[in-house]
């Protein structure tokens, strides 16, 4: 819930003192009618509110890069050991981004990074598809395709993962698709789709079958992709990408929304 001088002054050009007057002097309708309280409550997404007949449309602004992360670069702040982060790299307008997600130290690609916490949230916790090219020591075995086609459950998720990891088990989910490019006894390349990315489970999922990933590069995050951005730069997104992030974002609120009203019907 928020003010309804608020709600004007976030969403429109109008300063909290012009909303105040466009209040009082009866230019407002919330929901069709006419509201003279500046400090009535209205909640976005729920209340329409228009000033002189015009709509005052909730629209957020917030900022999000795609960064083709190098191997040998840690996503997070400060690492106790002193090893380069994605921070020492990107410039210093970005240092406040957050990261959606992670690449591990010797994972590459992209890396998508926002200035606003609730889009990278949203994003972290969605199941948009996730495109990730890898090269793994030995061949694709039926095993494995029969894993990535219908997923598995890992009692023991020790192999692949970082030492001091304490996750011990792990649930994949099968893969969205997969493609084998390369298939040969000492190494073989594929892309795979998932819709998730779990603590370095492509690394846990290969190692299961005695296979080590040698390189990892995600490509794609949903419609985003990093197409031929050089390593270690960055980019904001297209006005497309913004559409359908915006598209996605509003779809998210929506549902949220719907489940929220089912709780409370059933309270």
């Amino acid at each position: 819930m928020m003010r309804l001088n608020k709600y004007i002054a976030h969403y429109s050009t109008y300063s909290r003192r012009e909303a105040d007057k466009a209040v009082q002097d009866g230019y407002v309708r919330v929901n069709s009618e006419i509201e003279t309280n500046p400090a009535t409550q209205v909640q976005e997404g729920v209340d329409i509110v228009y000033i002189s007949g015009k709509q005052v449309s909730p629209q957020e602004k917030y900022t999000v890069i795609v960064y083709n992360k190098p191997k040998g670069e840690l996503v997070t702040k400060n690492d106790p050991k002193g090893r380069k982060t994605i921070y020492d790299s990107l410039s210093k307008e970005f240092r406040h981004f957050i990261p959606v997600g992670r690449l591990d130290f010797a994972s590459e690609g992209l890396l998508l990074l926002t200035d606003a916490s609730h889009v990278a949230t949203s994003l972290m916790e969605s199941d948009l598809e996730r495109i990730y090219k890898l090269k793994i020591k030995g061949e694709v075995t039926p095993d494995m395709e029969d894993a990535m086609l219908n997923g598995i459950y890992l009692d023991d998720a020790s192999a692949g993962a970082h030492s001091h990891s304490k996750i011990t088990s792990m649930d994949i989910k099968p893969f969205i698709g997969y493609k084998i490019q390369k298939n040969q006894p000492n190494y073989s390349i594929l892309k795979v789709a998932l819709k998730e990315g779990k603590n370095r489970e492509l690394r846990r999922f290969f190692a299961h079958f005695g296979a080590e990933v040698a390189d990892l590069k995600r490509v794609s995050f949903a419609e985003i992709e990093l197409n031929n951005l050089p390593t270690g730069k960055t980019r904001y997104l297209s006005r497309s990408e913004y559409s359908a992030l915006y598209k996605f974002l509003k779809e998210e609120k929506k549902r949220a929304r719907d489940n929220k009203r089912k709780e409370d019907k059933e309270q």
